[in-house]
């Protein structure tokens, strides 16, 4: 009996032990595993430089402002040629480094121009057991065995005139693969199967809303996110002009916001029950371009934009960077550096102070502080709390403007020409 007890108790353990490893070892989607800017890590980096602290540093090819996903021993990498001629895959090894495979996965002898401040691989890939699924946007979509590297699927048939390239990363839920190719005609958002890469359901947005609006304000480059608000799933996708809550099962719209105009980026977040997302770039009343950060009950059906919006806050709210919500706190960095603290339940102002140089990437929360990285590869960490405190100051050489991915006691930190292990 005592025997059988103690067999229960170390299988037990070692589930428990495995689940656990599980949780910090993966990095499965753009801002972790969660798509909330959470790092299930107990320790993180605090210090570093070219110089400390480096496990190790690779060149990566071509250029690319994906993310990296991680799961088990691999760090997948998504990169492109600058002209936009071919499209890369790319795995290493998370202990030494070591590139385990690179391939082309897509070719175009003609590519769509982009933005001179975006990649023909901005998309951040999603990865599971077994599993990478890729995405560059109208230039493809695949999904690749990380067992034998072999390429499960291809996708090139999602037509999309992206304007400025593509950057909407993917969502892996269940048995879909959601995809969003919003550009300047006929914008859409996708669930595939995948396992086959067939579309399972496609939802255009409605067309006396959309056609009516020049062009350019058609476009959008957002991560969605899924839900459950009163047992229903909502995938919730902050489009160009409107919001969007679709029945993440059928593509059904169930409900809706309309806020204005133009290049959506920022991810929505999901917390205590509100849904929060970001309007993109409004110009109204002859004022410079901004943004708007909207807290929404998300329980609502039909046009909510009078009844569910919660609050709205419009002060130096980044178009790029998406907030990270820590214990009722809600942090967003504008891109051009100013942070602001608000109480994310009544969007009232904590505080707010002013970091040097530029932001693209999100904020991380590890190990009880968060990491916020300027595109020229310098990090301010900064303690969470009712005022500010800064913890450390670190650098890198290069551009960032990926997210970084924290996996053990490994910060994964990817620039425009290098890939770092930071310990």
């Amino acid at each position: 009996m005592k025997t059988k007890i103690y067999l229960v108790l170390i299988v037990f353990t070692s589930q428990f032990i495995f689940s656990c490893s599980s949780e910090t070892q993966n990095w499965t989607h753009f801002r972790g595993s969660n798509s909330d800017g959470h790092a299930a890590v107990e320790v993180a980096p605090l210090r570093w430089s070219e110089t400390e602290n480096v496990v190790w540093k690779v060149p990566v090819k071509g250029l690319g402002w994906s993310s990296p996903v991680v799961y088990g021993n691999q760090v997948w990498l998504t990169s492109a040629e600058k002209d936009g001629h071919e499209y890369y895959t790319l795995c290493f090894d998370l202990e030494s480094g070591k590139l385990l495979d690179e391939k082309t996965l897509f070719t175009a002898e003609n590519p769509q121009r982009i933005h001179g401040t975006n990649s023909y691989a901005t998309p951040t890939p999603c990865i599971e057991e077994g599993r990478v699924y890729v995405h560059y946007g109208n230039f493809g979509t695949a999904c690749i065995n990380t067992d034998n590297f072999e390429v499960v699927w291809k996708r090139e048939d999602m037509p999309c005139d992206h304007m400025q390239g593509p950057a909407s990363s993917l969502l892996l839920y269940k048995d879909k693969l959601i995809v969003h190719l919003e550009g300047t005609k006929d914008p859409y958002v996708a669930a595939l199967d995948k396992n086959t890469g067939e579309t399972i359901w496609k939802s255009v947005r409605p067309k006396e809303i959309y056609d009516p609006l020049e062009p350019v304000y058609r476009k959008s480059y957002q991560t969605p996110i899924v839900i459950n608000a009163n047992g229903k799933e909502l995938l919730i996708s902050n489009s160009a002009y409107m919001c969007f809550a679709h029945d993440v099962n059928t593509g059904e719209v169930i409900w809706t916001i309309e806020y204005g105009y133009d290049s959506t980026v920022s991810q929505p977040l999901f917390y205590n029950g509100l849904v929060y997302v970001n309007s993109g770039w409004i110009f109204l009343d002859n004022r410079e371009r901004f943004t708007q950060q909207y807290a929404i009950d998300p329980t609502g059906t039909g046009d909510v934009t009078k009844t569910h919006v919660k609050w709205m806050y419009e002060d130096e709210v980044p178009q790029i960077p998406t907030p990270v919500i820590v214990d009722g706190l809600m942090y967003m960095v504008h891109d051009r550096g100013m942070v602001t603290c608000l109480d994310a339940m009544t969007g009232k102002l904590v505080w707010k102070e002013e970091l040097k140089g530029n932001f693209n990437s999100s904020p991380i929360y590890a190990a009880g502080n968060i990491y916020f990285i300027n595109v020229k590869g310098e990090c301010t960490i900064v303690k969470p709390g009712n005022t500010f405190q800064k913890v450390a100051e670190n650098d890198v050489d290069g551009t960032v403007k990926a997210v970084p991915a924290f996996v053990g006691d490994k910060l994964i930190l990817r620039s425009d020409k290098f890939l770092y292990a930071i310990k």
